[in-house]
């Protein structure tokens, strides 16, 4: 059985990418604060909202709804990601693939089903 040992001067390089990483970053941050202007004014501080005068507060409730549906969203997003690479190695994995994507798929579906019963596409 041949076992690696890593000495401590192999990770020299990866602690050198970290420190250019952070010093670029620092360096960026400071030149920029430095450099930039700093006049204020009512005017200038004032949040811009695509030419919308802004009304209200920033942090009124949302409906949970609207997280509901982003979560959603995403879930089949991630779907479809699965079914990319399955669809590409679809005669690689012959039959054994088939039945896990139907099983995946049916899944999937039993899952949508019971959002829809539960209502949660429903918006009022």
């Amino acid at each position: 059985m041949n076992t690696a040992s890593y000495l401590p001067s192999d990770y020299i390089p990866i602690f050198i990418q970290l420190a250019l990483a952070l010093g670029f970053i620092i360096t960026t941050m400071i030149v920029t604060h430095n450099i930039g202007p700093s006049r204020h004014s009512e005017k200038k501080d004032d949040p811009f909202e695509c030419g919308i005068p802004t009304q209200g507060d920033a942090r009124a409730p949302i409906s949970i709804k609207y997280f509901l549906i982003a979560i959603l969203f995403v879930l089949f997003d991630v779907e479809v990601i699965f079914l990319y690479p399955w669809a590409v190695n679809f005669l690689k994995l012959g039959t054994a693939g088939f039945i896990q994507m139907i099983l995946f798929m049916g899944l999937l579906l039993a899952g949508f089903y019971y959002v829809i019963r539960k209502g949660v596409l429903n918006w009022e």
